[in-house]
């Protein structure tokens, strides 16, 4: 069974962290996570430019290492960038000071303090490590599950807007496994709320600051 929300409970072990901005009353945020990738940073790059959205992009600091260019890219275009570990690691099984140190490392290669856990899950010691150090950690209102190469066009574009709210955050994936839902059903689903009435914005600092 998929969940593409985080269950309610859980927030209560996070506090300060960002699920959603409610507040925006007319605003999506589209993050992607995983990139910079050549396959689709490129595409992703080009399709938001042509609707003139800005979206937030949670990178890992091996791909800025390796793709630094493409990271440039996503600067240049006006997007927002925000820390997703150097390494992918599972925090519930990686010890604080490993997870930490980790985060760390993509720090170098990734400016500011936003920042996404991989696989949405961290300890409650991790989070309270990094959120003393001033990460802000941004979760999110819906998983895409863009990575499910068995959804139909139709499946996914009738869930997720089933679960559009005002100031929901969305996930999807930079990386080759989203590639098909990237290039073939988020175009629609950018229709799709558009046509609803939202507008789409990137997360920046002072939205809770």
């Amino acid at each position: 069974m998929k969940h593409y929300r985080i269950p309610k409970w859980l927030k209560r072990f996070y506090p300060g962290a960002i699920w959603d901005f409610s507040f925006r009353s007319n605003s999506i945020f589209l993050t992607f996570d995983d990139g910079p990738n050549p396959s689709t940073t490129p595409y992703l790059l080009e399709l938001l430019d042509q609707h003139q959205i800005k979206a937030t992009f949670f990178c890992l600091g091996k791909n800025v290492q390796n793709y630094p260019e493409l990271f440039e890219m996503i600067i240049q275009n006006g997007h927002e960038v925000g820390n997703h570990s150097m390494n992918h690691p599972k925090g519930l099984h990686t010890t604080k000071h490993e997870y930490v140190q980790d985060v760390v490392s993509a720090s170098q290669f990734i400016p500011g303090k936003l920042f996404r856990p991989p696989y949405g899950k961290i300890k409650p010691s991790q989070f309270r490590a990094l959120k003393k150090m001033g990460y802000q950690t941004i979760f999110w209102s819906v998983l895409s599950y863009d990575f499910d190469q068995k959804l139909a066009t139709d499946e996914f574009i009738e869930t997720m807007m089933s679960y559009c709210e005002p100031g929901s955050i969305y996930v999807f994936h930079d990386s080759d496994k989203a590639a098909k839902t990237l290039q073939h059903e988020l175009p629609e689903l950018i229709q799709q709320m558009k046509m609803s009435g939202y507008h789409f914005a990137k997360i920046e600092p002072g939205l809770f600051s």
